[in-house]
Formats: C-alpha cells, structure tokens, sequence
C-alpha cells in the first residue's frame, strides 16, 4: 500500500478517556494525522450508559448519575485552542425541544461541518430524527450516526433477544431514515452499523455483538451501500475494524470496491486501523480516497 500524502481522522472525540485536547493532538502527531473532526455524544434524560463514569469529562457532572457526554462546549474548546487541526461537529440530541433551532444556531455561530455524532436511544426515522436531518442536509452537513442494534440472537437457539443498550435501531430504520432524507447525506458508524457486513445477522453464529468468522454473502450493508449514493461509512472504532480483519480476502475486496464511500476514522487513540490498512497494498486512489479525499470533500476540509 502506498503511503497516504494526507490523513483525516473523520471520527474522533476529545476530553476523554483521561486525555484532554493537547493529549489528542500529541497524539495525531504520533501516527501521522493532520486533521480531526470532533464530534459531540448529547446524551439525553435517562440515557447514561453504564461503564462510562471513567471515560466522560468530571467537570461535566450535574448530578449523581448524570453526564451530558460530549458536549459541543468541549469540542469549540478544543478547536479555539488548535484551530489548524481540529474540526467541529454536533448534534443535538433530537429529543431536546428545539433541538432544530440549536443545530441552527450553532451552524451560525461556529463553523461547524458535520451534524454528529447521532447517538440517541431512539430510532433513526423517528420524526424528530428526520427534522433533524432534513436540517442537515439544508445545510450541507453530512450526518455521522451510531447504531447499536436492539435484538441479538441466541447463541444456542437463534431467537432473538433484547440486547440492553440501543441507539438507532437497525439498518431497515436507517433506509427509512435515508428515503425520508434524500438530500442528506449519512454516515454509517457503530458495532449495528458494521456487523451488517454479513448476510447471518440473524442467526446463532452471529450472537455476539462484535461477530467473528467469514462474512456470509447477502450483507444488508452492502446493499445500502449499492442503492443510496447517499450513504458513506466510516472505520472507526473497533465495530469497523473488527468488520474488515474477521474475514481479511473479504475485506480487502471490500475496500477497493468502496472506496469512495469509506472514510478512515478511529473514534479513539493509537494507529491499530492504520496498522491493518497499510499492508493490504491497496491502489493509490484507494488509499488516497479513504484516508483523507472522502473526508475532505464531504467535510468540507481544504487540501
């Protein structure tokens, strides 16, 4: 694989997990990264997740239990102080009341590029989620969404199960949401999101949330990606990187068939995404595509 004349990291957060924004941008330093776009978590009333009271920022703490997440108050710190590699996003969360008029105003007031990171205890076509969109699209932001689906199957009978935390639904909301929003553009992130690379969502072999093994033709992923010139993806995290090294030959095929969908992102710190895309000796236009040319033009970052 050639190496990429620029990196966008097209998924990142900052004030957490112990590290503030100077942490962040050593960091970026560190593998090579010239840009980030921060995006916000809003988490809503009665959605604090469980497991992240050491990850969230503690000067944020209202009240027992309660944690705004990643406020947009963070990431226009961050991009005040470092400017030069740092861009912003935001979403409000959709069920706030006038969640529309928010994002407007921070559109006016900040220079924000991106509406994200969705991730709301809800479904993605529910109404207030498609204002919501709509507004984006009006605006030219791309929409960075989170899945993590509500029902798992079994590991022994293939039924499926409520999983606990949610956000979004499943990808049949996400193709409502994208017919309902066929200005908008969206891009698909999460451990729901990935795992519908493989056709066996809905079976025992595919009970956990991170599935392991080859993928099985028939993703419903790949036809969204096929059908809706809308829909992008990024890789962050471990949900996209564990979709691309649990069948490697696929992959791979993967990569260099989508290519100017996929957006290089990690959702965290460390070059373990790089450390597995650069020895797959990907084309140029693909590896230049992916790590910075996909983020520029749907972010609007200048070259």
């Amino acid at each position: 694989m050639s190496s990429p004349s620029r990196i966008i990291d097209a998924h990142q957060h900052v004030f957490w997990h112990g590290r503030d924004d100077a942490d962040l941008v050593a960091d970026l330093d560190e593998n090579g990264i010239d840009k980030a776009l921060l995006l916000t978590w809003c988490i809503g009333p009665r959605e604090a997740p469980i497991g992240y009271e050491e990850v969230f920022n503690p000067i944020h703490i209202v009240s027992p239990g309660q944690n705004p997440g990643l406020p947009f108050s963070d990431v226009v710190r961050a991009a005040r102080r470092f400017p030069d590699r740092f861009i912003m996003g935001y979403a409000p969360h959709a069920s706030e009341p006038d969640a529309a008029k928010w994002l407007d105003a921070a559109i006016r007031m900040y220079d924000v590029r991106a509406f994200g990171e969705w991730k709301c205890r809800m479904l993605l076509d529910d109404p207030r989620c498609i204002e919501l969109f709509r507004m984006a699209g009006r605006h030219g932001l791309p929409v960075v969404f989170h899945i993590d689906v509500p029902y798992l199957p079994d590991a022994e009978t293939g039924q499926m199960t409520p999983c606990g935390e949610w956000y979004g639904g499943t990808v049949e909301n996400l193709e409502r949401a994208m017919q309902a929003c066929p200005e908008t553009i969206f891009v698909g992130h999460g451990a729901g999101f990935w795992r519908e690379i493989s056709g066996d969502v809905e079976t025992k072999e595919a009970a956990e949330l991170y599935p392991k093994g080859p993928i099985v033709v028939g993703g419903r992923l790949l036809r969204l990606l096929d059908e809706y010139p809308q829909l992008y993806a990024d890789l962050s995290a471990g949900s996209g990187l564990n979709a691309l090294r649990r069948d490697p030959d696929h992959g791979k095929k993967f990569l260099l068939k989508y290519h100017k969908k996929l957006l290089f992102g990690r959702d965290y710190y460390g070059g373990e995404l790089q450390a597995f895309l650069n020895p797959l000796d990907l084309s140029a236009e693909a590896t230049e595509n992916i790590y910075h040319l996909n983020s520029e033009r749907l972010f609007r970052i200048e070259s």
